[in-house]
């Protein structure tokens, strides 16, 4: 599941929103939750927006991107999250359609196709749009984070110079590492791992923070103990006894990698939002 992203360009966005009814997972009293289809470059996509009740002003926002299971319940979970703690969240499909997989190969299947396809940070640029016109969004203060294959992408995006507030990166791979100029990353980065992840290579680790180091690129590495790929959703552990696979979820490491998220993001967007959530 290590997964190099190719060298993306820039390519034109065609965007269009219709608000559809939120999904069946339970949302939060305290926010507001609404599927959004939008279109990308011809293709149907299918996302999640989470925002929260009765505040005032102009939020923060981030981008979630997903697993390589695809735009799932857990995806919108943690859009949801997002929000009780006071940013406007939206859980974006990279997929389309909204297509997901339960086991592992449909999900490196549905990757795969989205890889091959050069629109990715097309897909990407097109969340970050739809999110930064909501009205009720802070289009100066946007964020993102991914998880497994979405770290890879937010990674990826952040090395790409995009205009960023900062990305954290959950058991997310490591883009191929190559020179990068100083200046170019914009976002500040936090790169939040397991330390018995089987699907990030040591070597991968230390070449892309070379990278890193290299561009000037502020960034924060967290490491935990015990914590496999995957370690942040439940049901990573069933897969990995149902698949045979090295994944599975880590609360310990699921909680602290969350509060460090909460730290950096107070820190990245300057301001606190008054809410507690998890």
């Amino acid at each position: 599941m290590k997964l190099h992203l190719p060298a993306l360009g820039r390519a034109l966005l065609l965007f269009a929103s219709v608000s559809l009814p939120a999904h069946a997972q339970s949302t939060p009293a305290t926010v507001t939750g609404k599927t959004i289809e939008y279109d990308v470059n011809g293709t149907h996509l299918r996302g999640y927006l989470a925002l929260p009740k009765n505040v005032k002003g102009k939020l923060p926002g981030v981008v979630v991107v997903h697993e390589w299971w695809g735009h799932n319940e857990y995806a919108r979970h943690r859009a949801d999250m997002l929000a009780e703690l006071g940013y406007a969240a939206f859980a974006l499909d990279m997929y389309g359609k909204g297509k997901q997989a339960e086991e592992p190969k449909g999900a490196e299947h549905l990757m795969t196709e989205a890889l091959s396809s050069g629109q990715i940070k097309a897909r990407f640029d097109g969340a970050v749009k739809l999110l930064s016109t909501d009205p009720q969004v802070d289009a100066t203060r946007i964020a993102a984070i991914g998880y497994c294959f979405g770290g890879n992408v937010v990674l990826s995006m952040a090395v790409a110079g995009e205009p960023l507030k900062g990305v954290v990166s959950f058991h997310g791979s490591m883009p191929a590492a190559a020179p990068l100029a100083k200046g170019v990353v914009k976002a500040k980065v936090l790169i939040l791992h397991g330390a018995d992840d089987q699907f990030v290579k040591a070597d991968a680790l230390t070449a892309f923070k070379k990278e890193l180091d290299g561009g000037g690129v502020d960034y924060q590495f967290v490491s935990y103990p015990g914590a496999k790929h995957g370690f942040t959703d439940k049901s990573n552990s069933m897969r990995g006894e149902m698949h045979h696979i090295p994944v599975g979820y880590n609360q310990d490491a699921d909680e602290k990698s969350w509060a460090a998220m909460k730290t950096f993001f107070s820190k990245v967007f300057a301001q606190g939002t008054g809410a507690t959530g998890r």
